[in-house]
């Protein structure tokens, strides 16, 4: 007899639930494979982030680096869903998976002489004929002219001399009011492009950094280089250039300049032998670098901001206008130094909108911005990975100089987050954080749990704003923090701290941050430092069975409050936090060899709330 057709619809979904997880795919990545590979067994593996990058994964899916192996570049995740998470993670043996977000400054040709104990990185070189050019190269520039809201401007080009003659009426109020545009051509993500042309203007004005974009809606950018000016523009010809590294392959790029609000009602903008040229990428800094790292991590470099600061071994300056980095050495830093590690200003995994994904067992080193970045997040689980030495890079550019760069961020609207038995240490700002900025946000239900955190700024850090923003069930439990403000970016910071929870001034409605079963063991400044707080906040804290130490100064600072080891239980009594911790000395079965296991006979022995030991349990911790 046929089943009834009512059932029919049921059992096809049942039938389809199960054939999800017979579908999901294991794809190889090695170092030796090779991208043309099919990537779905170890013998056919990928070789590339960015072939990692552009695959077309669907819930259920891995992506599976090999033990043992490095990657340079950015890991741009993709989402998977409610049928399943998409993984990345390892395989064979060996140690974990690395992924740099770096540039290896090591070989001395990489070097050229720039005066007294100065050395640069050599400047781009072309790698063949421009894409677009001047008359007589491939290409010719085909330039168009926008306006809207009444801005107004002509245009004038001579194709003889690929001279570009713009005269501004009236220049509007925004950079898009006027728009010079070069388009279509084609970009490739396996090459960085320059461009290079002559300007000169009736009138002294600040140019505005050309976009790279694409030449329809949406009008993303295709560049991963930020535009900021790129020059001030005066009577007399001034030649200009400007580096892009490109995120894409696509035939349809565009060149905008952006000259709403910039160039004067009454001013004459000329452009001449404009040229947008490919270049290797591979040693060029086209973004900020935010540290250097010597001789596997023996030191690192000092940044400076100006180039007159340049006075002493190891100190660096990132040219911005020309993607070159400066140092002073006392010979060719490739020569003085055995290896040298550049850290660039990008997230080693940007995961901006990204949900339903897993990390298992990665290493990330040698990022200038963070380890794990990128805002509205959603089911992330990041589990038995290590960040080491992240951040320092230039967050506005220009003359903003701010540096910042955390091992784990979740920003914005996160929920559903999970960090566990991961290990970081020498990150610039904050190992492991939530935090929010501007926009009205709910951030939910995210736990960090047995990790270990040393010699970095911040071990865990909270805000929220504005006040209309919630925050909901935050949970740092069984961590080892030790050492902050210990790690290499301290000294160099405008504002050192050291504090192992910093929570910053945070408006947002708050529940349950729930803090718990850790350890934290010494801290340049506080151990607890929540002085931008009030007491009317205290109800959003839960706080108990931690284990605190500090040698000297304050170990808790909260609103007007602060609080000595000695003077603990006057915390506990005006506060009313933590009821069942202790204020004493960790002792560690070997914190010299990065081994924080509590050793017999230590105060945090079996006195977390669920009678296991405080802190991260876990093997040996050498990194």
């Amino acid at each position: 007899m046929a089943p009834s057709s009512s059932l029919a619809p049921a059992a096809l979904a049942a039938v389809l639930l199960l054939l999800v997880p017979a579908m999901a795919v294991d794809y190889y990545v090695a170092a030796d494979g090779a991208d043309a590979n099919a990537g779905t067994s170890p013998d056919a593996a990928w070789r590339t982030l960015a072939r990692v990058n552009a695959a077309e994964l669907l819930p259920g899916d891995t992506i599976r680096f090999r033990r043992g192996d490095t990657w340079r570049g950015q890991l741009i995740p993709k989402s998977g869903g409610d049928a399943g998470v998409i993984t990345y993670t390892a395989y064979g043996e060996g140690p974990k998976p690395l992924l740099l977000g770096s540039l290896d400054l090591s070989p001395p040709d990489i070097w050229v002489p720039a005066g007294d104990n100065l050395w640069e990185t050599r400047p781009a070189e072309s790698l063949g004929e421009p894409i677009l050019g001047t008359p007589g190269a491939p290409g010719p520039v085909r330039w168009s002219l926008y306006c809207e809201n009444g801005a107004q401007a002509t245009m004038a080009y001579d194709a003889a001399t690929g001279e570009c003659r713009i005269h501004c009426d009236a220049s509007g109020g925004v950079g898009s009011d006027i728009q010079l545009i070069a388009a279509p051509f084609a970009v490739s993500s396996n090459v960085a492009l320059q461009l290079r042309f002559r300007a000169r203007a009736s009138q002294p004005f600040h140019l505005p950094g050309p976009v790279l974009m694409k030449a329809g809606p949406p009008w993303t950018g295709y560049s991963t280089t930020r535009y900021e000016r790129i020059g001030d523009v005066g009577t007399e010809w001034v030649e200009m250039s400007r580096l892009y590294g490109i995120s894409v392959n696509a035939d349809d790029g565009r060149l905008t300049l952006f000259l709403g609000g910039a160039l004067p009602a009454g001013a004459d903008l000329f452009l001449a032998d404009l040229t947008l040229s490919p270049c290797d990428p591979s040693a060029i800094p086209l973004v900020d670098v935010g540290n250097l790292i010597f001789d596997d991590e023996a030191e690192c470099g000092v940044k400076v901001f100006e180039p007159d600061q340049l006075d002493g071994q190891g100190k660096y300056w990132y040219d911005e206008a020309r993607c070159v980095v400066r140092m002073w050495s006392a010979g060719n830093p490739g020569e003085h130094y055995r290896h040298i590690e550049g850290a660039l200003r990008q997230h080693i995994v940007d995961q901006s909108g990204v949900g339903y994904v897993t990390y298992d067992g990665l290493c990330l080193k040698y990022g200038g911005a963070h380890g794990f970045g990128g805002g509205s997040t959603q089911h992330i689980t990041i589990r038995d990975c290590d960040l080491g030495y992240i951040g320092g890079g230039d967050q506005m550019g220009g003359d903003q100089t701010v540096r910042f760069g955390n091992g784990i961020e979740f920003w914005g609207a996160a929920h559903d987050c999970l960090v566990e038995n991961c290990r970081l240490w020498q990150i610039y700002d904050a190992a492991l954080t939530n935090q929010n900025l501007g926009s009205v946000v709910e951030e939910a239900n995210i736990t960090y749990r047995n990790n270990v955190i040393w010699d970095s700024e911040y071990s865990f850090e909270y805000w929220n704003r504005p006040a209309e923003s919630i925050t909901r069930n935050i949970v740092f439990e069984h961590n080892t923090c030790v050492r902050a403000g210990f790690g290499w970016g301290h000294t160099q910071r405008p504002d050192p701290s050291g504090r192992h929870l910093c929570f910053y001034t945070s408006d947002a409605t708050a529940s349950d941050i729930i803090i718990r079963d850790n350890i934290f063991c010494e801290a340049r400044e506080h151990a607890f430092s929540a002085q931008w707080w009030n007491r009317e906040q205290l109800p959003s804290l839960v706080m108990d069975h931690n284990l605190w130490f500090q040698s000297e100064g304050a170990v808790i600072s909260y609103a007007d409050a602060r609080y000595t080891v000695d003077q603990f239980a006057a915390y506990q009594a005006e506060l009313g936090l933590d009821a069942n911790s202790v204020a004493a000395e960790a002792r560690f079965v070997n914190a010299d060899a990065f081994d924080f296991r509590l050793a017999p006979g230590s105060p945090g022995i079996g006195a977390a709330s669920d009678g296991t030991d405080m802190g991260a349990a876990g093997p040996v911790l050498q990194p």
